[in-house]
């Protein structure tokens, strides 16, 4: 691998832990400017990269085991080029050790650190001759620095799902979320069988690989591509970019046609444009002018003409739409915890002092956005994230304190998830496990937390609600 196409990988670690951009943007800006590059080139620099984030915790375990000056006292350049090298050293082993280490020591001295040369030169070569036998936390004796080392994830998360999950499910929750997590496409209803199996002819000679959802038809993963904007049909608007979990949450409201929809926090707007081929006219909100005009973006590009798109603050009652809606759309702000495989450094960087605010805001956008709802609409409560207090708490709260009833998930989602969740809910018991907001079996039956790992999603919950007064 050339020496410029690590130093590319080398500068976008450092640009991410100076100035806390998200990787995923980051890197797709990268991999945008470099389009010149062959597809192994490219790939290095997604995998190597992709992988320092992700792995970070358990890097640095092994950096701080063997390397005389703490990770955290390294100077960054040094820091990150020891990531990024010990990574390819355990991870990439097409890449001879010997490469990894003069790679690393050349590019040292090309930016200037010459007389730290030898330092990493040892430290690497160290960690080569010992990767068969690394250190790793006892895991019976401390299974909560095992789990956090293995799957480089905080304690303080690891933690919160071993309260709540147990052993079993926790490890098989944090083996999904490591797993490469391919993009996600969804076809448009314009794009009929004989359209997208041309589509999906075209994209094989571009060298992707696609592969249909076991849940929704028109949803695809798509693996071995570098650039979803460059595929024949996209420019055209036959496809878009949205994981199952977020159309599983569309199609879990069942939306009728004739109906009118909202989506108060809308922005990218992959529901919204779902339920645009599914309603009358969706009614689209988000805060802010730039998220508003990226939404504009792709419902233009899609084609989509039923939808109105708006900068409006969902913690704000608009009264012009009270009782405008027959289907609200409520996925609202939250820790995404359950996209953490796609986005690798959200686990970085939520605290759970900010869990905590975060809550105060689901519960404040909740109670301004309610009485949108006709009475016998539908309420869609979902988030991105595995947590109780986001989740199944709020699900209390609006049953308890609003004038909504909980509707059972069975009616409208596909029997496959609704297997998964039996599943894990029969391990919780076996765990002694109950769910620490004990839900009754109406609420129970309303909604559902889906997980990496058992499903082919990524963690997303979803409670279906319809209000009374009819």
């Amino acid at each position: 691998m050339a020496e410029n196409t690590r130093e590319i990988v080398l500068d976008l670690l450092l640009t991410m832990e100076r100035e806390r951009e998200f990787s995923n943007r980051l890197l797709g800006n990268v991999l945008d400017k470099y389009d010149y590059l062959d597809t192994k080139e490219k790939a290095f620099i997604k995998r190597a990269t992709e992988g320092c984030v992700e792995r970070r915790i358990e890097l640095d375990y092994y950096l701080n085991h063997f390397s005389s000056v703490p990770v955290q006292k390294m100077k960054p350049l040094i820091r990150c080029l020891l990531r990024m090298s010990v990574y390819q050293l355990l991870y990439m082993d097409a890449i001879p050790d010997s490469a990894v280490c003069n790679e690393a020591c050349k590019l040292a001295v090309k930016r200037k650190f010459q007389n730290l040369r030898g330092f990493v030169n040892g430290v690497l070569r160290n960690i080569a001759r010992n990767k068969e036998n690394l250190p790793m936390p006892d895991r019976n004796r401390e299974p909560l620095s095992f789990f956090s080392v293995k799957y480089s994830m905080p304690e303080w998360i690891v933690q919160l799902w071993l309260d709540e999950y147990g052993k079993e499910i926790t490890e098989t929750l944090l083996e999904g979320l490591m797993r490469i997590h391919p993009v996600s496409l969804r076809f448009s209803k314009r794009a009929d069988e004989k359209k997208r199996e041309e589509l999906l002819k075209g994209f094989a000679r571009t060298g992707a690989e696609c592969q249909k959802s076991r849940y929704l038809s028109y949803m695809y993963t798509l693996h071995k591509c570098f650039g979803v904007g460059s595929l024949p049909g996209f420019e055209e608007g036959y496809f878009t970019v949205q994981d199952v979990s977020s159309a599983l949450a569309v199609e879990a409201a069942g939306i009728e046609k004739g109906n009118i929809c909202m989506d108060v926090c809308a922005a990218p707007g992959g529901k919204t444009m779902l339920a645009a081929e599914k309603a009358a006219e969706v009614l689209a909100g988000d805060i802010s002018g730039e998220k508003v005009a990226r939404m504009e973006e792709n419902i233009s590009r899609m084609g989509i003409a039923n939808v109105r798109a708006r900068v409006h603050d969902a913690t704000i009652t608009d009264s012009d739409y009270r009782e405008k809606a027959d289907v609200l759309l409520l996925d609202v702000p939250c820790s995404g915890l359950g996209v953490m495989g796609k986005k690798r450094d959200i686990k970085y960087n939520i605290t759970e002092e900010g869990l905590k605010s975060l809550c105060s805001l689901q519960k404040e956008i909740v109670k301004a956005s309610w009485e949108y709802v006709k009475p016998g609409g539908i309420l869609l409560y979902s988030t991105c994230t595995v947590n109780t207090a986001e989740n199944e708490e709020m699900v209390r709260f609006i049953a308890e304190e609003l004038p909504f009833e909980p509707i059972p998930l069975s009616e409208t989602l596909p029997e496959e998830i609704l297997a998964e969740k039996q599943r894990i809910t029969e391990m919780r018991k076996k765990a002694w496990k109950p769910l620490s907001v004990p839900l009754n079996e109406a609420e129970t039956k309303a909604c559902i937390q889906l997980l990496p790992g058992f499903m082919e999603t990524d963690g997303f919950f979803i409670a279906r609600f319809r209000r009374r007064g009819i």
